[in-house]
């Protein structure tokens, strides 16, 4: 279901005019996060960002969160640039680099909320290892979210999301909200652009959020 991202026209010359939402040495910021942005009371990560729609609208509908948005595919992550630039969104700032280095950039229990929409599937057995739910991954996000933390998977593949529900619960996450047609009574929340596409072709919509254990007393 994904396509390749066609080369944008322009691309440098449209990043240096967004560039005030985006973030070169995310590194630096690691356990300051909060301090370099003050006045916030929730710090979220959106792991994947593509064309920046659900990025956009979940910071204009939670204002009171600081939303970091991750993509890999300059391409893609120019078009969210825009959008949130467009909006004048403050609450929003935007990395270019691989989910695997998430510990990099945020310290251990700094992240509220972790979204991860239509990821890549890798169905390959061989390649089990780089899905975004694969135990690799689900243990560097138990230790950058806060004991309570969560995350919030969309997919429209079964296969991928019941890989993922398994991987939750072996890792002692706590899963809820679990479901494989999101949008059976209609529209729920805000919708991705392959979201959104899929649900207008019919395709039902897997949704769960899986939350990191509170800390034992």
């Amino acid at each position: 279901m994904f396509m390749r991202m066609r080369k944008k026209k322009n691309l440098p010359q449209r990043m240096e005019k967004a560039s005030g939402v985006l973030i070169n040495n995310p590194e630096e910021l690691c356990g300051k996060w909060r301090e370099s942005f003050p006045g916030y009371d929730s710090l979220y990560v959106e792991l994947g960002c593509g064309k920046g729609t659900f990025t956009s609208g979940t910071a204009s509908a939670i204002p009171t969160a600081f939303l970091v948005a991750v993509e890999k595919v300059p391409d893609a992550m120019i078009m969210a640039m825009e959008k949130a630039v467009a909006a004048d969104l403050r609450n929003v700032r935007f990395i270019d680099m691989d989910a695997a280095r998430i510990n990099e950039i945020f310290s251990d229990g700094e992240l509220d909320r972790i979204y991860i929409n239509f990821c890549d599937p890798w169905p390959s057995k061989k390649h089990a290892k780089r899905r975004l739910t694969a135990p690799g991954f689900l243990e560097l996000y138990k230790k950058a979210l806060k004991p309570g933390g969560e995350i919030h998977v969309k997919t429209d593949n079964k296969p991928l999301f019941q890989y993922s529900l398994e991987q939750f619960d072996s890792c002692g996450y706590i899963l809820s909200e679990v479901t494989e047609n999101l949008h059976e009574n209609g529209p729920v929340g805000i919708m991705t652009d392959y979201e959104a596409k899929f649900h207008a072709e019919g395709m039902p919509i897997c949704r769960c959020v899986a939350k990191k254990q509170e800390a034992v007393q």
